[in-house]
């Protein structure tokens, strides 16, 4: 495991702070998306994602402190929402004038502005379908992500836990007619578990 990212203030402790009252982690017109169908693992994800790597870089140059594909796309052998989630890190997610309008520019939209979890923001792509998540870089969830998808490309015991439940929830909530939010949540407590063996497994801890 990455031991850099294993010394993350924060690693371990999962803040879910409440959206402050009056305020929504959606901008105007932007909601969750409303498709929780799973898609099987397809081999042309990780080069869909690189091509998407190199637009990020190409349009916001030395903004960008990095940029990985995560989620459970970047996982050879795991069923997914055919949306590519890719992790991008820049010194002030919060100074949105910094990358915001440069991104719109190669065909990205601000949907999510969540300045209380993690400073977060993220825009959607097209052609291919993209999250793109924005946060800093001493930031523990984007740290999170990236190992979680280290360990399930290493431990394939736990990537076929998870994805069992991801096939459960995406059939409950497509069966409740519930949106993306809703289906994580219903996989959210075998998530929690991968990360306590991986957490468990850690030198640093």
């Amino acid at each position: 495991m990455d031991e850099e990212l294993l010394r993350t203030p924060g690693l371990t402790e999962f803040a879910d702070p409440p959206v402050p009252e009056g305020a929504s982690p959606y901008v105007a017109g932007a909601g969750p998306r409303l498709d929780v169908g799973l898609a099987e693992p397809d081999p042309t994800w990780p080069e869909q994602a690189a091509a998407v790597v190199a637009l990020v870089r190409a349009a916001l140059g030395p903004v960008v402190v990095g940029v990985e594909h995560v989620g459970s796309t970047a996982v050879p052998g795991l069923p997914a929402k055919p949306v590519l989630d890719l992790d991008l890190r820049v010194q002030d997610p919060d100074d949105e004038d910094a990358y915001v309008s440069a991104l719109e520019a190669a065909g990205f939209a601000l949907v999510v502005r969540e300045p209380w979890w993690y400073r977060h923001r993220l825009l959607r792509g097209v052609g291919p379908d993209v999250n793109l998540h924005v946060y800093g870089p001493e930031s523990a969830e984007s740290a999170r992500q990236r190992l979680f998808r280290d360990w399930l490309r290493a431990h394939p015991e736990d990537r076929d836990r998870y994805a069992e439940a991801k096939r459960a929830a995406s059939a409950a909530s497509a069966a409740a007619g519930e949106h993306v939010q809703q289906y994580n949540a219903r996989k959210e407590a075998v998530l929690r578990e991968v990360y306590g063996r991986l957490f468990a497994a850690s030198p640093e801890r």
